[in-house]
């Protein structure tokens, strides 16, 4: 219903009405792989999380595995409660300090990876933009809007990206977008 608003708003042009058309169809197509790319970054962490964990003998590390997954998902608060959690897993376990800082610690490098490397990495070979423009968007719409912000970043640049592609007048910053 708003795609056939949109498209009417467009313009009274049959070009307009498609350049429309296209810049929508581009946006749902970004956003979807966006999603993708998202659930293969939590399924990587996830298995990486419960492979570490099983090595250094933490119990339940298949459980850790699906408890990084979900919660990687969302940006800084997932991760931190995953440290926090393998901190107290670690202690209660083995009851040692050393060991308690080793799962967070294993914790902590998996996420640094994870946000620092292979988010803005993918995130944009998936949106075909330009690692740094995802990068600096991260920032820019995470200290906007927090969380949010952090969720919406890629898929805001994304349509803003499919907009200046198609907008003869804005295809300068497409080019600055793209990888």
């Amino acid at each position: 219903m708003h795609k056939r608003k949109l498209v009417r708003i467009a313009g009274p042009s049959l070009s307009q009405k498609r350049i429309t058309v296209h810049i929508l169809a581009e946006i749902d197509r970004q956003i979807e792989r966006y999603l993708l790319a998202r659930l293969f970054i939590s399924v990587i962490v996830g298995v990486v999380i419960g492979v570490a964990f099983w090595m250094i003998g933490l119990r339940e590390a298949g459980l850790w595995e699906l408890i990084a997954a979900v919660l990687f998902a969302i940006p800084f608060i997932g991760p931190a409660l995953v440290v926090g959690g393998a901190v107290v897993a670690g202690f209660v376990q083995y009851g040692s300090l050393a060991m308690a800082g080793t799962a967070g610690g294993l914790s902590l490098a998996i996420a640094a990876i994870e946000g620092n490397i292979l988010t803005p990495w993918l995130m944009g070979r998936v949106g075909q933009m330009n690692t740094i423009a995802v990068f600096v968007s991260l920032l820019f719409w995470g200290w906007i809007w927090g969380v949010w912000g952090l969720l919406l970043a890629v898929p805001i640049m994304a349509a803003a990206k499919a907009v200046c592609e198609r907008v003869e007048a804005l295809t300068p910053y497409a080019e600055l977008l793209r990888e």
